[in-house]
């Protein structure tokens, strides 16, 4: 590993901030901390950048304790979520900053910034103001600046969280490719991002934060199939994933008095008793013979409706891939994929997956 965290823990006050953080990043990859707002990404963050000082542990990069490195002085670029630039400068002098502060030849400076500003779109805008762009292009300086630096680690806190929707699209997959360009073979990438879809997107692995502790970390595909915990299940999906407590016993699934399943066949193996059975929001559908509920609300986005609704002492929440308006209190029938059903114990511990995971 290139980058290891060592117990890294941070508690200013009464809550921690980080908690025992561990894990190991190799260079040429990205990594994804994927987490609610406060579970600790930007403080982890600021923490390799050497913005914070951990009260315990150590971060290590390529040996080296960064604890022992002035923040000057590390190889490290950062990208943050309020992106900065100087708005009295060119763009070509706001991506050379850094550079000059190192003294850099001239012809070096030059080589870098048009490398990064080719890199990110931005051929041909040298010598425009700040002023002059959009935010989005505004949010392509900042990253040219960190990238034109050829750092041995790239941080970006939430990049693009404050564009509109179409633009975050657009530059969610030119980021992509940056990723998987040329320039990011020696730099270790770390991305942090509430979005669970952004995530995905993204590709490589994803760390999962949640109150400041890493909860599972993997390669996307495994988070989203075998979430290890009902946690990782609600934060690792968009709606967060359906949790109903119920029983299985005699070869069903009893999800309140009214409410009976079949049981799925990678159930067939689990003990009779109670579990926290999870299913996703795009794994239920209409139908004329599915079990009743009872609309709370509905919300068009799209092409796709999210239906809420309440049965007996469970509430659900569906992705329905339709334009439809249905009305509160409406009486709606719904089938539940039970092919889809994860099963976790009572303690949130992932037991079965329809994937196969589980103990």
């Amino acid at each position: 590993m290139d980058l290891i965290a060592k117990g890294l823990t941070f508690k200013p006050e009464e809550e921690y901030h980080l908690n025992n953080i561990s894990f190991g990043m190799r260079k040429g990859e990205l990594y994804t901390l994927l987490g609610r707002t406060l579970s600790g990404k930007t403080t982890l963050l600021k923490t390799i950048a050497g913005l914070i000082t951990p009260d315990e542990g150590r971060v290590l990069f390529d040996g080296v304790d960064l604890g022992k490195v002035p923040v000057w002085e590390r190889n490290i670029a950062m990208v943050y979520q309020q992106f900065i630039n100087y708005p009295h400068l060119t763009v070509f002098d706001n991506v050379a900053f850094p550079l000059r502060q190192r003294k850099m030849d001239a012809k070096n400076i030059t080589d870098r910034v048009s490398s990064a500003l080719e890199m990110v779109g931005l051929h041909g805008y040298a010598e425009r103001k700040i002023q002059a762009l959009s935010g989005g292009q505004q949010q392509r300086v900042a990253l040219a600046r960190s990238l034109a630096k050829e750092a041995g680690i790239l941080l970006l806190d939430e990049p693009l969280v404050n564009l509109d929707y179409k633009l975050r699209e657009q530059l969610r997959e030119e980021f992509r490719n940056i990723f998987s360009s040329d320039i990011a073979s020696e730099t270790i990438l770390i991305y942090s991002s509430t979005d669970p879809l952004e995530a995905m997107q993204l590709g490589g692995e994803i760390i999962v934060l949640d109150e400041a502790k890493v909860i599972q970390q993997g390669p996307g595909h495994e988070i989203f199939e075998n979430p290890a915990n009902t946690r990782v299940a609600e934060i690792s999906n968009d709606p967060a994933m359906n949790l109903l407590n119920g029983i299985i016993g005699d070869g069903k699934i009893q999800l309140g008095a009214e409410m009976v399943l079949p049981l799925p066949d990678h159930f067939r193996k689990l003990s009779p008793g109670d579990y926290i059975f999870g299913l996703r929001a795009s794994d239920m559908a209409l139908a004329g013979k599915g079990i009743s509920f009872t609309v709370e609300l509905s919300e068009i986005s799209g092409s796709e409706t999210y239906l809420h609704v309440a049965g007996g002492e469970h509430k659900l929440v569906g992705l329905l891939d339709m334009v439809r308006n249905f009305n509160a209190g409406e009486t709606v029938k719904l089938s539940l994929d039970i092919g889809k059903l994860y099963a976790f114990d009572t303690a949130g511990d992932l037991v079965s997956s329809p994937f196969g995971r589980g103990r």
